[in-house]
């Protein structure tokens, strides 16, 4: 098993903390998206879209962060990253693509060079846009986890899963951008749980080989 990965990439790390959780070590491939490697010829033949994270194993090259969590939740059940039941698991998948599908494509990497390059935005505008779109998804998010009761120590029971491996993420990507977090106190809980929580402290981005200074 292989993994294609740059260190920030906020997919990559949701893969990072599913692995760890599972206690899987795949072989590390590091794809420095500033640098545009991901753009390469030999990237794009395992990956035409030119993102991460790749995953490889046994000859297949599988990608989109949510499709290879729910892999490795079919490989390896315990711990399990979805829940017994089938609405259990909705809400969970829910959850997760709230972030995943609503959220995160709107302060990707390649957006925001799109807004400054050929839309010619300034770093003002693109930073107004960047909070705009995490700070509406936020709020949505806050509303639900907060009133439903499903959520407990973790987003859905007192077990981390695959609503968490998205959650965090996109929690770091906020402080990055300088989104005020304050707003969402259950979300910062549910962070706080993860910090002390050796899989997601292992898989943050500061903690990787390919980490910058």
């Amino acid at each position: 098993m292989k993994l294609f990965d740059y260190y920030r990439s906020s997919a990559a790390y949701r893969v990072r903390i599913g692995l760890n959780l599972k206690g899987l070590s795949p072989e590390r491939h590091f794809t420095h998206l500033r640098l545009g490697e991901q753009k390469g010829e030999n990237y794009l033949k395992i990956n035409p879209q030119g993102l991460v994270p790749t995953l490889e194993t046994d000859g297949t090259y599988l990608t989109q962060s949510l499709a290879i969590l729910e892999y490795l939740d079919e490989i390896e059940s315990d711990p399990p990253l979805l829940p017994a039941t089938p609405l259990a698991r909705a809400r969970v998948r829910s959850l997760a693509q709230l972030i995943a599908c609503d959220i995160h494509p709107l302060n990707n990497l390649r957006v925001l060079h799109y807004l400054k390059g050929p839309m010619g935005q300034s770093q003002a505008t693109v930073d107004q846009w960047v909070a705009h779109w995490i700070e509406q998804g936020f709020a949505a998010l806050e509303t639900r986890l907060a009133r439903e009761p499903e959520t407990g120590r973790w987003c859905h029971g007192d077990s981390p899963g695959l609503a968490d491996c998205v959650l965090v993420p996109q929690l770091y990507n906020a402080r990055r951008f300088n989104v005020a977090l304050d707003p969402y106190p259950t979300l910062l809980r549910l962070e706080a749980e993860a910090a002390a929580h050796p899989a997601f402290v292992a898989a943050h981005p500061a903690q990787q080989p390919d980490a910058e200074a």
